[in-house]
């Protein structure tokens, strides 16, 4: 009779497969909590400090009092009771609404402007000085301006948007083309390119990252507008309901509506962020 055939090789194998099976769960284990760890413990730190300010404090509430009120506001969050009592979910979508065709208009306008600005040194030399001399203004002082030409609080409330988050795309796309190396451009001379050639071919791609940049910054300037206007200007949104909460002396919405406009601004710039990374030509 044949002795039985034995197989050491995949004795020894099958451990070594548990091994590396075990080495690569403890590998990504490690770097979950590498990356979990230092946001949860910011986190914590951050709501230890503000109960601990909280149980020094006659009117200001704590994380429990604030998670209570956020939990009973979010049950119902489009109710409609008239235009001064409504869900906190239509006054988000209203000041998102604003923010996107003020933002959208910006765009509009400042992403072929700073194209131009940056391509043309003529034109660059013309809008400088009015560039320069409107951009420091405070948005909130173009207010009464808009209030002035569109006698309603939505459009003026919009304008203030467009004219503030205009600048910072504007600027990075003119800064964009102008670092374009020249010896691209002349390629472009010698090979006799058609502008729109040398504006798809050439400077969309090396001008991506800066537009990325000043868009960024120009949502982040968008969005902090909108609830200062929204104070001012009444009616619906973020900024008014806040204002009601204030006047109705409940703490506890105000609180709740910080931490909503921050995580709504975390989402657009992390969105944005994404779309960069999708359109880099670099990678």
């Amino acid at each position: 009779m044949n002795a039985p055939v034995k197989l050491p090789l995949l004795e020894k194998a099958e451990p070594r497969s548990k091994n590396r099976l075990t080495s690569l769960i403890g590998q990504r284990g490690a770097t979950a909590v590498r990356a979990v760890l230092p946001p949860l413990l910011g986190i914590l730190l951050f709501l230890g400090v503000w109960a601990l300010i909280a149980a020094r404090s006659d009117g200001l509430p704590g994380p429990g009092p604030t998670w209570t009120a956020a939990v009973a506001l979010f049950s119902d969050p489009f109710y409609d009771n008239g235009p001064n009592d409504m869900g906190i979910g239509w006054n988000i979508l209203h000041s998102l609404a604003r923010v996107g065709v003020g933002f959208g208009l910006a765009a509009l306008i400042g992403i072929p402007l700073g194209f131009a600005i940056g391509r043309f040194a003529f034109l660059s030399g013309m809008l400088s000085p009015i560039i320069s001399l409107l951009r420091p203004v405070s948005p909130l002082a173009w207010l009464p301006i808009g209030l002035l030409v569109f006698e309603a609080a939505g459009p003026a409330s919009i304008w203030v948007i467009f004219i503030s988050s205009i600048w910072p795309i504007i600027l990075n796309t003119a800064a964009g083309v102008a670092s374009v190396p020249q010896d691209y451009l002349n390629v472009a001379k010698v090979l006799k390119l058609s502008e729109w050639k040398v504006l798809t071919r050439i400077l969309f791609p090396s001008v991506l990252p800066h537009l990325m940049t000043g868009i960024r910054l120009a949502i982040g300037v968008a969005w902090l507008v909108i609830v200062a206007a929204e104070m001012l200007t009444g009616g619906t949104g973020l900024g008014f309901w806040v204002w009601d909460e204030w006047n109705n002396l409940n703490v506890e919405h105000i609180l709740i509506a910080i931490i909503v406009v921050g995580l709504i601004g975390l989402l657009l710039e992390q969105s944005l962020l994404l779309l960069a990374r999708r359109f880099d030509y670099a990678s």
